[in-house]
């Protein structure tokens, strides 16, 4: 098995050049790592205080590491964060961020990469971010007695860890000093397979999450457009979503605010002319004098979504009818019920317990999402919907603290 999977990555190095020639994703996934070991020979000549290595695979990734690093700096400033990522994706969106005393992506897992690596950079500790189990780094890590931390792990049934056939793979976790789950499924898996050192922490977005509502800043203009109605939410939506909401919102029963997740004219335009009633781009809004009487405010910009639920009595999230469904732990930080497309959000842990608890609500067309807005304007069951969204936030709080405990009480980790 060990030589199909060093085939493997050789087969992407090699897939990644090629297809370098075409695409600028993988041209940045390969130029990105021709010169890592030189740059790292570079910065970590010389040993300076503690070290972790955070790695993730991506940009979702890294919005899990992130509540830990920065606890981490806030913490321990002397701290020194080496920062990782296997995509471009996540590695050109936060190649600058400041929390990370160096940036880099993670080089193709072969054993000889994963000696040098460990050897130039020398953590103190590493910390993979949900997905990422890597035999060459894990096992060089073990073998060098530094511990390794998965954090905001995930475990299904159908992973090839828990296969007949998967015992290469069950070997790959067993390099791991501990696991940091987000559910009790993801215990008894591990369990099931001879892996013991498990937690169940939660979800480390779910900190973020509730620290940047918490800290969230009065939007003056969408305050003056709800007045004292009832508005419903749309965050990220797409053509699908639209398309369900388009002929509710045209029966005029409440507000909706709407946050398209494209803003580009021809997208606004259309959104425009498929409403029945008077709407408001949030640009224009300051310049109009009677935006209470607005049924519609458009959201023409990004960066405030987080910011917007909190003017909603529900919330609708885009992206569950195309490749997936979007955030929807900002909404969920407010107690508000939640609606979602029906075919793609099984991925997302909390979609499916706030589901099955009653908080969020999975639809299929405009008739669906009409009979269930109907069931929850029975003010008994908007006020259960709302605790039970409430509830599941407060209980899942605390996987970043949990995980920075561990770290002070297993390691030679000191405050300055």
């Amino acid at each position: 098995m060990i030589v199909l999977y060093n085939l493997a990555i050789f087969l992407l190095g090699v897939g990644a050049r090629v297809a370098a020639l075409f695409h600028p994703k993988a041209k940045a996934f390969a130029k990105g790592r021709k010169r890592i070991f030189h740059e790292l020979a570079i910065r970590f000549e010389r040993r300076q205080g503690f070290l972790v290595w955070v790695h993730c695979a991506s940009l979702g990734e890294f919005e899990q590491g992130r509540p830990l690093m920065e606890a981490l700096k806030e913490r321990f400033p002397d701290v020194r964060i080496l920062l990782t990522f296997f995509s471009p994706s996540g590695y050109e969106v936060r190649k600058h961020y400041d929390k990370a005393d160096y940036v880099c992506y993670m080089p193709l897992d072969t054993a000889a990469n994963a000696r040098r690596f460990v050897s130039l950079v020398k953590p103190d500790l590493a910390i993979f971010v949900k997905y990422e189990f890597w035999h060459h780094f894990a096992r060089t890590l073990h073998k060098n007695n530094i511990p390794l931390l998965s954090v905001s792990a995930i475990f299904r049934q159908d992973q090839l860890f828990f296969q007949s056939y998967g015992g290469f793979y069950r070997n790959i976790l067993k390099y791991f000093s501990v696991f940091f789950v987000q559910n009790d499924e993801s215990v008894r898996l591990l369990h099931s397979i001879g892996i013991d050192p498990v937690k169940r922490a939660g979800d480390t977005r779910f900190d973020r999450v509730y620290q940047v509502v918490q800290q969230a800043e009065e939007i003056a203009t969408a305050k003056r457009f709800k007045a004292d109605q009832k508005v419903l939410v749309v965050g990220s939506s797409w053509t699908e979503d639209l398309d369900v909401l388009i002929p509710f919102i045209n029966e005029d029963r409440l507000k909706f605010i709407i946050a398209p997740h494209e803003i580009h004219e021809a997208s606004l335009v259309n959104l425009e002319r498929a409403l029945q009633v008077r709407s408001v781009r949030y640009s224009q809004a300051a310049q109009t004098p009677d935006l209470e009487e607005a049924r519609v405010l458009i959201i023409d910009n990004v960066g405030m979504l987080s910011r917007l639920y909190r003017y909603g009595e529900f919330a609708y999230v885009g992206g569950a009818f195309g490749k997936g469904l979007h955030n929807i732990l900002e909404a969920a930080c407010y107690g508000v019920p939640i609606f979602f497309g029906n075919r793609n959000y099984e991925k997302f842990q909390e979609a499916v317990d706030l589901i099955n608890r009653g908080g969020a609500f999975e639809v299929s067309d405009y008739p669906d999402f009409k009979a269930k807005y109907e069931m929850l304007n029975i003010p008994e069951n908007f006020l259960l919907a709302c605790e039970v969204t409430r509830q599941y936030v407060e209980e899942n709080l605390g996987a970043t603290r949990m995980i920075i405990d561990y770290v002070v009480t297993t390691s030679e980790i000191r405050p300055a």
